[in-house]
């Protein structure tokens, strides 16, 4: 392929914005030093990146696979710390950690009860 245009990369991946988060993805892999898959034959990055879109098979899939990778920012949930999470709940009615009874929670309406007096509290 001599020129690479965009329609050649469309009958691969259909969707344009997709298309340049990917070959934008690969020049980026290719600029850090990842092997090529096509002779560069004096292109740039983004050029042999679309290149590689066009001409290998399953590139599509693997950079889609490689770039979501990347921009996961969120660990995998590991078991152990829902464990953890369970050794600092205690039943109720046993109190907290140290073993000091939990205190005693005062319903909301009774706390208001002292308001009812003040002038200020009164609507005009």
């Amino acid at each position: 392929m001599a020129r690479v245009t965009v329609e050649d990369c469309v009958e691969r991946i259909p969707n344009r914005f997709e298309l340049v988060m990917l070959a934008a993805h690969r020049a980026r892999e290719v600029a850090a030093g990842s092997g090529l898959q096509v002779e560069r034959d004096n292109d740039k990055n983004p050029v042999v990146a679309l290149r590689e879109i066009a001409e290998i098979d399953k590139e599509a899939d693997r950079l889609r696979n490689s770039l979501v990778h990347s921009l996961q920012h969120q660990p995998d949930i590991d078991e152990t710390a829902d464990d953890e999470l369970t050794l600092l709940t205690t039943p109720e009615g046993e109190g907290d950690s140290t073993g000091q009874p939990a205190p005693e929670v005062e319903p909301m309406g009774t706390a208001m009860q002292g308001f009812e007096d003040d002038p200020a509290a009164k609507d005009d």
